[in-house]
């Protein structure tokens, strides 16, 4: 502080607003993070660091701070500064102050949005209102206004998609002048519209402690606590908000564990399982209950009172952060039963997209053309990707349970699947267009896009294809976003297609740029896929489609057939569908 006070001098003589607000939130912000009784050891373990309670010298430092940004018409820094000033007065209990500069600072937010924005800019603009919709979350919260806290765990996701589906669905041009974030009228109207029950999962901190204070002292040991609050909306528009806390429990470390314990493999198809003695076997299967037993009493158990006895009724959850990544199907309870046995099961990046995607498929119902464009094992493409020796030119292993699914698929629908050099990228860019339905049996490059993996710096996510006519063979994230698709349904049946960089906006990927290419539902992998039970699973998934069931109901009744045969959950747990379910 003694820096500070000798910065803040030479800041007021020279007399430049910015670098004296800069000065003055630092110093709000460096008083901010001493917020909690006790010391702290340092990092050779000797001398300690002394932990005092906020002041309002913090706030008077920010305050001026804010009034500098207004003068000088910084928008974005004056957002930035009035989420500080909001933190501080959570610190110090006063949630009603917080959420006053919080509606603040997410309004100028909003108001910082364009047309011209690109996809990638507006998901950085809403990755950095993150904080803001968090703690306004937790100051309503606080004050046992529990529908506004959905309100605005809803408005801090799935925004840029959500304005993605709105321009391509509008006939004009959109105007983000005007609020198209959700409501509590829209949540509930969704709710009932898609006859589902929605489930909004959100990390919340605890009110005692800071985000600052946590990420500059976490290297020393010290614990910083949350709750996971979980909303339920009904289909006739009941709310409930439950909340568990995390004590001692590492939510994102628990969720990796888990798929560990499932036995997820590697970005490539999953191939046969190593012999294993009896016991060995025995190990794991206990492991691997326990950790989804765990996800269950953490997820599911707080809630189930909530959820519908009908399992055909469908349930849709919309995580955030890590729980992007959980295998919901599989999650069991203390009787054994796996969650898919009991409930119809969706996702969703929040529920304004979800909304969106059911209006989608409304407005094309009955105007399907049964085109199908099935894409099974094409000639591989190669691909750069960085090993020991470099940056490494690879091609891509063929895929023979990839063709074998796509032959079954293909002969279940009565059409023909492009296979090998006749599934080019060109044509099935062309074909997919106007296609009703399309299925992908191949890779999916879950790190392309990253310059540390593959040397390209893209939208992750991309399809292996057949080169060749002036295409790589490598069908994009990037690439699908540019699409006008007619699609229903898209069938991503490779690996990791489901997963991307996680952020506020859902998962950056495959699945996003299908749903924001104009396709309502989306069918992804969250790991890894074996072929043979895969090859049965989708086959079983057409034929429940073709015996009238949604699509919803058609992957759950396919995984519940397919675990008669092969009961390990890493055979029939990697899919979820993404979006509208009928």
């Amino acid at each position: 502080m003694d820096q500070y006070e000798e910065a803040l001098k030479i800041a007021r003589d020279i007399g430049n607003p910015v670098l004296l607000g800069d000065v003055l939130r630092d110093m709000g912000n460096s008083l901010l993070s001493y917020n909690s009784d006790g010391n702290l050891l340092s990092d050779d373990g000797t001398a300690s660091i002394t932990i005092r309670y906020v002041d309002s010298t913090n706030i008077e430092y920010l305050e001026e701070a804010l009034a500098l940004y207004k003068a000088a018409g910084l928008r974005y820094e004056e957002a930035v500064v009035s989420t500080d000033i909001a933190r501080a007065y959570l610190i110090n209990n006063q949630p009603q102050i917080a959420e006053g500069y919080l509606i603040a600072a997410t309004e100028i937010s909003d108001a910082l949005r364009t047309n011209d924005m690109t996809d990638s800019d507006r998901i950085s603009l809403f990755q950095n209102q993150q904080t803001a919709f968090s703690l306004l979350q937790e100051a309503l919260n606080e004050q046992d206004e529990f529908e506004a806290s959905l309100e605005a765990a809803e408005r801090g996701r799935g925004r840029a998609l959500a304005e993605l589906l709105f321009q391509q669905e509008s006939s004009d041009s959109l105007d983000l002048s005007t609020n198209n974030s959700p409501n509590i009228t829209t949540i509930k109207q969704t709710a009932q519209q898609t006859k589902s029950t929605l489930v909004t999962y959100s990390i919340i901190r605890d009110t005692d402690q800071d985000y600052e204070f946590n990420r500059r002292f976490s290297g020393y040991g010290y614990e910083f606590n949350y709750s996971l609050g979980a909303w339920v909306v009904s289909p006739d528009g009941t709310i409930t908000f439950r909340q568990v806390p995390l004590t001692d429990i590492n939510l994102s470390k628990l969720v990796t564990d888990s798929r560990h314990a499932i036995g997820v493999r590697g970005s490539d198809r999953a191939s046969a399982p190593p012999q294993l003695r009896p016991d060995v076997l025995a190990q794991l299967q206990a492991e691997q209950d326990e950790k989804l037993r765990q996800l269950h009493d953490l997820l599911i158990d707080p809630i189930a009172d909530l959820l519908p006895d009908d399992p055909n009724q469908p349930v849709v959850f919309i995580p955030q952060g890590e729980l992007f990544l959980v295998p919901f199907p599989a999650l069991k309870n203390d009787n054994g039963d796996y969650l898919i046995e009991n409930h119809t099961i969706l996702t969703a990046p929040s529920i304004q997209v979800l909304q969106l995607t059911h209006d989608i498929a409304d407005s094309r119902n009955g105007s399907t053309t049964d085109q199908a464009v099935i894409v099974g094992n094409p000639d591989m493409p190669t691909v750069t990707f960085l090993t020991e020796d470099g940056f490494v030119d690879t091609r891509l292993q063929p895929l023979a349970g990839a063709l074998k699914e796509a032959n079954a698929v293909s002969e279940f629908l009565g059409t023909s699947a492009l296979t090998g050099d006749q599934a080019t990228e060109a044509t099935v860019k062309q074909q997919i267009t106007s296609a009703d339905l399309i299925h992908l049996a191949t890779h999916g490059l879950l790190e392309y896009g990253d310059p540390r993996e593959t040397g390209t710096r893209d939208v992750p996510g991309a399809i292996a294809l057949t080169p060749g006519s002036g295409e790589d063979g490598l069908l994009t994230s990037a690439e699908i976003l540019q699409m006008d698709l007619q699609a229903d349904l898209v069938v991503l049946s490779a690996c990791d297609t489901g997963r991307g960089r996680i952020t506020g906006d859902g998962v950056i990927g495959l699945s996003r740029s299908f749903i924001a290419a104009g396709v309502p539902s989306v069918v992804v992998s969250l790991w890894a896929v074996p072929d043979a039970p895969t090859a049965d699973l989708m086959t079983e998934f057409y034929r429940q489609l073709d015996q009238g069931q949604t699509k919803a109901q058609a992957l759950r009744q396919a995984m519940l057939i397919t675990m008669q045969d092969h009961p390990d959950p890493k055979d029939w747990a990697a899919f979820t569908l993404i979006g509208e379910s009928e």
